[in-house]
């Protein structure tokens, strides 16, 4: 076959080729926002969120409580003189790391001191009164009580976390901070909070929308930092291949044209 008799059949390709393109294309545009998550729509609208007032962490049914019981007012915990620090070594990794789950009437049952009511206590007030129920059993004990389930779920830019809530009254600042959230490749006046069956707007970008938005968050709150979406490089990666595909055919029928042009 002749170079020319081969141009006559590839030449109306072209437009096809160029058609191809355009339609992967559109399909990459309307696909690209596909992971966009939590856009209001309908009757879903923002809400406005009320600042929450610092206040600590009550224990609620369905938590999970991690228990530590010492004696001597937890004597063996501090140690000032490293009298006691290489036998607290040993009894630490010998102790098993046990959870405790509260039932749906709010009670735990714990070791020794069998089932007791702690649903709507503080930890500290739960540390206390379990202090007073082990006194039965050790001299001056020292009770630390702490939750292992409290957390906020973080989507978006971050690819997704789950964050620890192990201080109380933390802010979404901390949040984002912690998770790196907020880069050249989020939008900070894009963040949203659901919390329950509320959805919260939260600004960024600006210092009045930080100290109007930067509330405590609750156990449960899901954060979504809105990525920032680049088409053109989407476009590419999704199509790939056949953008390779094209270029390679599209190459070889302009080095044809040329050779029988010369």
């Amino acid at each position: 076959m002749t170079l020319k008799r081969l141009r006559v059949l590839l030449k109306p390709c072209l437009p096809s080729f160029a058609f191809l393109i355009v339609i992967a294309s559109i399909q990459s545009c309307g696909s690209y926002k596909q992971n966009i998550m939590f856009v209001p729509r309908d009757s879903l609208s923002f809400s406005k969120m009320a600042r929450t007032v610092e206040a600590n962490y009550v224990i609620k049914s369905n938590d999970r409580l991690s228990l530590r019981v010492y004696t001597q007012n937890g004597e063996r915990i501090i140690d000032p003189e490293f009298e006691l620090s290489e036998n607290v070594k040993n009894i630490e990794n010998a102790r098993p790391q046990l959870d405790y789950q509260v039932l749906k009437d709010g009670r735990v049952k714990l070791p020794m001191v069998g089932t007791l009511q702690l649903a709507d206590l503080t930890l500290n007030e739960a540390e206390k009164y379990l202090q007073e129920k082990y006194a039965t059993y050790y001299t001056e004990p020292f009770v630390n009580l702490r939750f292992i389930n409290k957390r906020v779920i973080v989507l978006g830019n971050s690819k997704g976390q789950v964050v620890p809530l192990e201080n109380e009254n933390t802010k979404i600042s901390e949040i984002l901070a912690l998770t790196q959230a907020v880069d050249n490749d989020a939008k900070a006046q894009n963040i949203r909070l659901i919390r329950d069956n509320e959805m919260f707007e939260i600004d960024f970008s600006s210092l009045q929308g930080y100290l109007k938005s930067d509330h405590i968050v609750q156990s449960g709150d899901i954060i979504y930092v809105e990525p920032i979406r680049r088409p053109f490089n989407e476009f590419f990666r999704d199509n790939g291949p056949i953008v390779s595909i094209v270029t390679s055919v599209l190459s070889l029928i302009v080095v044809i044209i040329s050779l029988n042009s010369d």
